[in-house]
């Protein structure tokens, strides 16, 4: 198991979860990524990603985003606690009112909250905003 090795090689792990999405013509593109970061010595990742062929408003597609992230988080929140690693859940939302995804701010923070996982939007979002943003690009 990845974390084990990682924990026997003496690395401090903190895991960040997120999703980014892009519409392309009626499809949107989903990638969900599960970062590893080793404290000062940088870090891995793993990547899951689908298609959905659907018209989805922007705010549904912010919400689908963190729906994704939150499942893989739950999914491996015994796992995670097993071996004490931190999880925070990164959110593609930006919490500046001008941009369209604020719409989903809200929600998204209560729900990721809610479940019991720390919250990041961006600017502090990097699962989501850098890491998966390069796959589903």
């Amino acid at each position: 198991m990845t974390i084990l090795k990682e924990l026997a090689c003496g690395h401090q792990l903190q895991v960040s979860i997120g999703t980014d999405s892009q519409v392309k013509g009626g499809d949107t593109a989903f990638a969900t990524v599960i970062v590893f970061l080793r404290k000062g010595k940088g870090g891995f990742l793993f990547i899951s990603s689908e298609t959905l062929r659907r018209p989805m408003t922007v705010k549904e597609r912010m919400l689908e985003e963190v729906a994704r992230s939150i499942e893989v988080a739950y999914a491996l929140a015994d796992v995670f606690a097993r071996y004490g690693l931190p999880v925070e859940v990164h959110a593609d939302i930006n919490p500046d009112p001008k941009f369209r995804s604020n719409e989903a701010l809200k929600e998204a923070m209560g729900y990721i909250m809610g479940m019991g996982f720390a919250f990041r939007a961006k600017p502090h979002a990097f699962a989501s905003s850098s890491c998966a943003n390069k796959i589903v690009q």
